[in-house]
């Protein structure tokens, strides 16, 4: 039996690209949510909201396949998510969090270091798509050369971005991205966002965020958590 691998599938808008059905998740024998479900539909960028404690973090992560779950399934593109080829999966529904974590060296040695792993080898280093990026980022080329040890909290956060994108996901999962930049980085990263999504209509995001003016930016409808709900 082999694991079947992801391939991108023609949705119209109205078929959803991710199904939540009935999840749930305990910490320590307690329930942080239960009976959850949603859709996601190509071209949506949709808020979660809640206050701190009431599992937004823990939704993203099990969504991305890094956390489990004790109740109901997640499915992806009309396949339940335990049926996908977990790395493939990944690359395709990417989680980004506040404080990224960086490989040593260059800019542009961690944006080629993703094309090393065996599950993208079939792909390579777009330059071009990275320099198009950083011209909406309102940074030059230079800034490939510039050692990750050098970088500020906005700049890493950058890398992250630019890393994740340069894989085509078809949806991000954006947990607090932006909490820590200044309100320039910030819309710039918001920017940046909106052309990945321009891109291809398929694409679409979750979105957590503590500014409720960002998330009517950016967002179209919202997905509201209660602790302990």
């Amino acid at each position: 039996m082999t694991t079947s691998q992801i391939t991108k599938l023609e949705l119209s808008p109205n078929t959803p690209i991710l199904c939540v059905e009935n999840l749930g998740r305990k910490l320590q024998n307690q329930w942080i949510w239960s009976n959850l479900s949603f859709q996601l539909s190509p071209g949506e960028g949709v808020a979660v909201v809640g206050a701190s404690g009431s599992g937004k973090s823990l939704l993203l992560r099990a969504l991305a396949g890094l956390d489990p779950v004790e109740a109901g399934q997640i499915i992806f593109q009309g396949q339940p998510m335990n049926s996908h080829f977990m790395p493939r999966y990944r690359s395709q529904i990417i989680y980004l969090q506040q404080r990224p974590a960086l490989w040593e060296g260059t800019v542009k040695q961690n944006l080629q270091q993703v094309y090393r792993l065996a599950v993208h080898r079939h792909l390579a280093y777009n330059g071009q798509l990275i320099l198009n990026y950083l011209h909406l980022l309102h940074k030059t080329a230079d800034f490939l050369q510039r050692p990750v040890s050098a970088l500020s909290g906005g700049e890493a956060q950058i890398v992250a971005f630019l890393r994740a994108l340069q894989l085509s996901p078809s949806i991000l999962l954006l947990d607090e991205p932006t909490a820590s930049l200044d309100a320039g980085t910030a819309q710039s990263l918001e920017a940046l966002v909106a052309a990945w999504q321009n891109e291809d209509p398929q694409r679409a995001y979750l979105w957590t965020s503590h500014d409720s003016t960002q998330l009517e930016r950016i967002t179209n409808r919202q997905i509201t958590f209660k602790e302990n709900d």
